[in-house]
């Protein structure tokens, strides 16, 4: 379908289950788009747990041809953010998910955007999500992230993972930070992306669905945890 964000217009991917208990809304890593294996992987996930999933491009078609020629939007947080905040907007325009609690699952630099939408939506977002992501970019927004977010990151992703611990303690509300041994940036080790899937149903089970879950500590993931639980 078509997702009209603040005057963009963008493809997306929406599944709504039966008796949805919330809505995720997926931002994409730099260079990558919905259609993202890993992304689909970790929604195909959560609709079986019964949440709905936005799985969309944040960059036009022409804009996506400029950004493979020069690789500059991917890194404009403020435009990603933008538009989730916009699609964020959009959402209880859907009968079906009009009341459902809101979560945001970031990779890459789409994480950074995420949280930067979150930080603007208070109210209105949930939980987050990040898979490997650079919430270093989201700046001084950090400070303003209210929703209770978890941070995944690969054991062997050391540069990422040092910033994940840096920006981590800059988050204004509730965090945890998930390291998946063994992993590297993109989780292609046999098993990872399978971690990454369970510790982030975990988080969305609890802070998505108002009568909450116990969070399963999956094999092979460290749990580092802070702010303001």
């Amino acid at each position: 379908m078509k997702l009209d964000a603040a005057g963009a217009v963008l493809d997306a991917d929406v599944v709504v289950p039966e008796e949805p208990r919330g809505m995720v809304l997926f931002a994409h890593g730099s260079g990558s788009s919905r259609l993202s294996p890993r992304n689909r992987m970790v929604a195909s996930r959560l609709n079986a747990e019964r949440f709905g999933t936005v799985l969309t491009d944040l960059l036009t078609h022409e804009e996506e041809r400029v950004d493979a020629a020069t690789a500059e939007l991917r890194f404009d947080i403020e435009l990603l953010a933008g538009r989730l905040n916009a699609i964020i907007d959009r959402l209880p325009e859907l009968p079906q998910v009009r009341h459902l609690p809101i979560g945001l699952f970031g990779a890459s630099t789409g994480a950074a955007a995420a949280l930067v939408a979150a930080a603007a939506r208070p109210t209105r977002v949930d939980a987050v999500v990040s898979r490997g992501g650079r919430p270093d970019l989201a700046g001084d927004h950090l400070a303003g992230v209210a929703a209770p977010t978890l941070l995944i990151v690969g054991g062997q992703d050391e540069e990422v993972l040092d910033l994940n611990r840096s920006a981590a303690t800059r988050i204004g509300g509730e965090w945890g930070l998930r390291v998946v041994d063994g992993a590297t940036h993109l989780f292609e080790e046999p098993g990872a992306l399978e971690e990454v899937a369970n510790a982030a149903t975990a988080w969305f089970n609890v802070h998505l669905d108002e009568r909450g879950g116990d969070v399963q500590e999956p094999e092979g993931v460290i749990m580092e945890g802070g702010g303001h639980a």
